[in-house]
């Protein structure tokens, strides 16, 4: 069998990134957007997985069924499937879409980097040093330019780390384990909603019938199909060709692309720190693009 091609590889992994931004982007303008629409973190959690275990039902027509064993799937579909988007929602009650942006995208390659070094022994390179360092630098303009108009918004920032935290340990587990894009895929949309839906219909707080029909159908889809049927193929497409280190600092860019369609879409308007930020971040995940991935 050839050789795969790495010119090959990087650029379909780059451009998987890019898209990942987008999907990304809106995911956190579309979660802010439904504590507004009479939705409960609950139920934004029910719709993303419910969305979810439709979409990956149909991709069972042309893939077959996801064979991890058993502890590597409840891995999986605990972190990306549980974790990430129930701290996720749960914090958009207490926080704006570009806090919850500046954390969850801006810290997330710190903290895949250092879990990197720690379990994988992989090392990032000076120019992927820097572009930390810049991705930080504009997360922290972003912050400190919306930070004070939102006095309650530490707690939302706390359930974002825990988001941060879980999203991390997916990333390296994908890696370490070699889970093939769509193999990780159907695991979480596959997974999650059996074990979450009986629980939330029984046991949760839920306005669901409260809520507008136009919402309800479009966090399902944006939160199911894109952001986890999507994105989550996007996402492990990318780390596969670049590595995880690379790929979460190229995606560091969804905090000014959210920030700035938070502004139109939400009314959370930017201020000079904020489109300083804005800057910082984007020249930050330009730097971390160039050069060779580490591995």
């Amino acid at each position: 069998m050839a050789e795969a091609d790495p010119a090959r590889e990087r650029r379909i992994g780059l451009a998987c990134a890019i898209l990942l931004i987008i999907v990304w982007a809106g995911f956190h303008v579309a979660a802010r957007l439904g504590s507004s629409q009479q939705l409960t973190p609950w139920d934004m959690g029910a719709l993303r997985m419910g969305g979810a275990f439709a979409g990956g039902l149909v991709l069972l027509l042309w893939f077959r069924p996801p064979r991890l064993p058993l502890p590597r799937a409840l891995a999986l579909a605990a972190t990306a499937g549980f974790g990430f988007p129930l701290f996720a929602y749960a914090g958009y009650v207490f926080a704006p879409a570009a806090h919850g942006a500046v954390l969850m995208a801006g810290v997330l390659p710190f903290a895949t980097a250092i879990l990197a070094s720690l379990f994988l022994a992989e090392r990032f390179t000076a120019r992927q040093g820097a572009a930390l360092v810049a991705v930080g630098a504009g997360a922290a303009l972003l912050g400190a330019d919306m930070w004070g108009d939102h006095p309650g918004a530490w707690k939302g920032d706390l359930l974002f780390l825990c988001a941060i935290l879980s999203w991390a340990v997916f990333t390296l587990l994908i890696r370490r384990w070699r889970v093939p894009p769509m193999e990780g895929t159907l695991t979480v949309a596959l997974w999650c909603a059996p074990a979450y839906l009986p629980l939330w219909w029984w046991l949760l707080p839920s306005t669901l019938g409260e809520a507008p029909a136009g919402a309800v159908a479009f966090q399902a889809v944006w939160q199911g199909l894109a952001a986890v049927i999507v994105a989550g193929f996007l996402f492990a497409l990318a780390v596969k060709a670049l590595g995880p280190v690379t790929t979460t600092t190229i995606t560091a860019a969804v905090p000014p692309v959210a920030a700035l369609a938070a502004w139109p879409l939400l009314g959370e308007a930017l201020g000079p720190l904020g489109l300083a930020g804005v800057t910082v971040a984007a020249a930050g995940m330009a730097l971390g693009v160039g050069g060779p991935a580490r591995r």
